[in-house]
């Protein structure tokens, strides 16, 4: 029997083994004796620990089994040593697995007029986000920090493919694996979604980061976190960063960076000028006279 979950659409069967695969045994009390043919914990050890039976823990991985009751998966969220926020996820993955016959239509995203008038007057770096992680608003303050920061650009595609944004950070794959993790809980079981199937698909290809971190599943919200910038024109910056869900919309998110330091404040202070001279500077040609 195929130790593969079936189907592309079996969103709950790739979560779970995933999710096993990254559990050590003896975390659990189960003592690692010999040679395992598989990373993390086997099917039939999730399954007594939770204390269901191997049978039907194999259906639900196999996705033969689509509604299992909110107390089977808890137990397997213990088991599995899922967060709150895993937990939930596991929660609403039931029932959302069954392979469509054609991508469903991106969710149409509009920015709010009010939101669009208050971002460029914000005093600090500030961008809105939609939930498919797409810029749909940023002010100079944001640009400055990041040229990638303007409307029309993915921070999914420029984080896993842009050289100079991946410069920016430190611990590029730490930031990127956080990213990744909040895209999946923002698009939760919408994996049909056709503008999810075009992002993962794109950067499946093009990322092997991308690939890797994306078949552990990892799942967190869009949350505020404190970070460093490696800036090339002002060096490093550290920045408390505040990720606030917009009322009224579907994953809409303004996202603000205020400076973790006075020093820090200081280096924004800078960008802001070397923007403002940026965008008042006189314009040149760039061509030559030939007489």
């Amino acid at each position: 029997m195929s130790d593969e979950p079936d189907g592309p659409g079996n969103l709950l069967g790739e979560f779970l083994r995933a999710r096993r695969e990254l559990v050590a045994p003896e975390s659990v009390g189960i003592p690692a004796l010999g040679t395992r043919r598989v990373p993390g914990l086997r099917r039939e050890e999730v399954a007594m620990l939770s204390g269901i039976s191997a049978e039907y823990y194999l259906r639900l991985e196999q996705g033969r089994d689509r509604n299992p009751s909110g107390q089977v998966l808890r137990s397997i969220a213990r088991v599995l040593q899922l967060d709150d926020e895993a937990t939930a996820y596991l929660l609403g993955l039931p029932d959302s697995g069954r392979t469509p016959r054609r991508p469903r239509r991106s969710r149409a995203e509009t920015l709010p007029e009010s939101l669009a008038a208050l971002v460029p007057q914000l005093p600090f770096p500030a961008f809105v986000e939609g939930r498919y992680l797409d810029v749909l608003a940023a002010n100079a303050l944001a640009t400055a920090l990041s040229p990638r920061l303007v409307p029309g650009r993915n921070r999914m595609r420029d984080v896993f493919l842009d050289p100079a944004e991946q410069a920016l950070f430190p611990d590029w794959e730490a930031a990127s694996a956080v990213l990744l993790a909040g895209f999946r809980r923002s698009v939760g079981a919408d994996a049909d979604d056709a503008r999810v199937v075009e992002l993962v698909g794109e950067l499946s290809i093009a990322s092997p980061t991308f690939r890797r971190l994306w078949s552990r599943h990892d799942v967190r919200e869009r949350q505020g976190a404190t970070f460093a910038f490696q800036h090339p024109q002002v060096g490093p910056v550290t920045v408390h960063r505040e990720k606030l869900q917009v009322t009224g919309t579907d994953g809409i998110v303004l996202v603000l960076y205020h400076a973790a330091t006075e020093a820090d404040a200081e280096k924004l202070r800078l960008l802001g000028a070397l923007a403002d001279t940026t965008d008042t500077a006189p314009e040149t040609t760039t061509e030559r006279s030939t007489a």
